[in-house]
């Protein structure tokens, strides 16, 4: 079934290699030769998929990334799962909510772990009381905060209670029951989130810090199962047998490979040696959109920006920060070097997400006084002027930090001329492998990084939630408690009143400029025609377990 989100898309593709045993001559020495020679070998699917850049994790309650949340929506399965961009129960058969809005429960179908094992509700609660454990190895989780909306489990990350206080019991194997502080309205979209998926404990126990990645140990119960990974080259999955809906399922095998140039890739994929990549490099969109009917641009709910570290000097200065955003021209980044279609960003939330009136968030928050057609020079002269740095004068030294990639490079390369010729000053650029940038950026070792967030869930909390003094993603190291309770005040109303909290929490980060928006994404992507009905959520993440190979 082909996807619809904002408009309809390109079918992508998946590839057979068919195996085929040689018949005997004749039928005495067809008796004669041994079984297996006889038997003809059941033909293999097998998807070639870029992942890109090998993930930090693809620990569910550990991992922050879009390359391992692609994984994790592939090997694991929440309570719910989004399919044909509609919600719909998935290890829930069923679930109940009380009439206040506050308790769920959950009824689990009859399902099994790729080992054979039942899946049961202890799995689930174990999961997500791991993913609050502040004490988790090797590090907190930094999705933790998204189990915030459960009653306790605040309290319990920050050490002020028990993790056996938070409110999720298991009534018996099957029924997982859940209590909000306040009523939710997307809380079924968490539960289809990779951090709400859930984990056998013993398996984690065996290497905590690795299980994932060792077929040994990786159980999962989505429709794919780790069979190998080997660091740096690829993860192959096979079909999970033990799925519940693995009829369902007609894909035997994924390679999803990890070549991180853009250019190799797209080489890679005219060659026929991949099925499906989203790694593009910008200066071929032009070429094609006009010649491959294979290529579509997706949208996807989510911004590309810069972040700030508030901490660090010259940009713990609010007027630099706001000369810098102001000084870009970020039409002329998505047009001249992004090339897909993408839309200057002037705020942080991205088209795509609705209020209480079914308005766009992003549309009513307005502009911010950025100009999304070209840079604003004449007043980032006179804030930067203002700071003690006329002209660039003075200006101290500065580096960019980027992951490793063609199209970041362009676009960091385009912004530090912007600068040098609309303000004066001279900045350094800093490429980094994917993992060690991560955790540059997440331990504030930096000046001034590259970033992207893709939205979780349909709701602008999906974005705003982020910048939280708490959250394990809030790399700005910004810490505004106006802005904590703006948000937490935010999760006890409904309606507009919730609203009037949110758009008031992204004035105040936008007014204090702890990011720099340069485009909200879109996801331009290659898919082979030969294969049918592969998805793509709402917020971006691949999925394969209803894909086909046409014959």
């Amino acid at each position: 079934m082909l996807k619809k989100f904002f408009a309809v898309f390109l079918v992508a593709v998946l590839i057979v290699t068919v195996f085929t045993g040689c018949g005997a001559s004749n039928e005495k020495e067809q008796t004669e030769e041994p079984k297996e020679e006889q038997e003809e070998v059941k033909d293999v699917a097998t998807l070639r998929w870029n992942i890109g850049s090998e993930p930090k994790t693809i620990d569910p309650q550990l991992n922050s990334a879009a390359d391992g949340g692609h994984v994790i929506n592939n090997t694991f399965e929440g309570l719910m799962r989004e399919i044909d961009g509609k919600l719909i129960p998935a290890m829930a058969e069923s679930y109940d909510v009380s009439e206040d809005g506050l308790t769920y429960t959950f009824h689990l179908r009859d399902a099994k772990w790729s080992d054979g094992e039942p899946v049961k509700a202890q799995d689930f609660e174990y999961a997500w009381k791991r993913a609050l454990d502040p004490n988790l190895v090797p590090e907190p989780a930094e999705y933790a905060f998204q189990l915030f909306y459960i009653k306790g489990a605040q309290d319990a990350y920050e050490g002020k209670e028990k993790l056996e206080d938070v409110a999720i019991s298991c009534k018996d194997e099957k029924t997982i029951e859940v209590t909000l502080n306040a009523p939710t309205p997307y809380f079924l979209s968490l539960t289809a989130f990779y951090t709400y998926m859930p984990v056998r404990k013993d398996m984690v126990e065996k290497d905590p810090e690795n299980w994932a990645r060792n077929p040994e140990y990786a159980v999962s119960n989505g429709p794919f199962v780790v069979e190998d990974y080997i660091m740096g080259d690829r993860i192959v999955f096979k079909k999970n047998e033990n799925y519940w809906n693995k009829d369902q399922v007609k894909i035997d095998k994924i390679e999803g490979l990890m070549i991180v140039e853009e250019s190799t890739a797209l080489t890679a994929y005219e060659a026929g040696e991949l099925e499906v990549d989203d790694h593009i490099p910008v200066q071929e969109i032009p070429r094609l959109t006009k010649n491959d009917p294979t290529f579509s641009i997706w949208p996807e709910v989510g911004t590309y920006y810069f972040i700030f570290n508030v901490e660090k000097p010259p940009v713990n200065d609010i007027k630099v920060r706001r000369a810098l955003t102001l000084a870009i021209d970020r039409k002329a980044i998505c047009e001249k070097i992004a090339k897909g279609g993408e839309l200057p960003a002037t705020g942080f939330t991205p088209p795509g997400l609705l209020d209480a009136k079914g308005e766009e968030f992003q549309k009513n928050a307005g502009d911010y006084g950025i100009n999304p057609n070209a840079a604003n020079i004449e007043e980032a002269k006179k804030l930067l002027a203002e700071a003690g740095y006329p002209e660039g004068k003075g200006f101290p030294e500065v580096t960019v930090i980027y992951n490793t990639l063609e199209r970041h490079k362009a676009i960091c390369e385009a912004i530090q001329e912007m600068w040098k010729q609309n303000l004066g000053i001279e900045v350094k650029l800093q490429n980094q492998e994917w993992a060690v940038f991560q955790d540059a950026r997440h331990h504030g070792n930096f000046q001034i990084a590259r970033a992207g967030w893709l939205g979780d869930y349909a709701d602008p909390m999906t974005m705003l939630d982020l910048w939280l003094s708490y959250s394990g993603n809030n790399d700005c190291q910004w810490n505004n408690p106006e802005y904590d309770k703006l948000i937490e005040d935010s999760k006890l109303k409904t309606g507009e009143a919730r609203f009037e909290l949110l758009y008031k929490a992204q004035d105040l980060m936008m007014d204090t400029n702890i990011v720099l928006p340069i485009y909200y994404y879109t996801r331009p992507q290659l898919v082979k025609e030969y294969v049918k009905n592969w998805e793509k959520t709402k917020m971006g993440h691949w999925f394969f377990g209803n894909a086909e190979i046409e014959q």
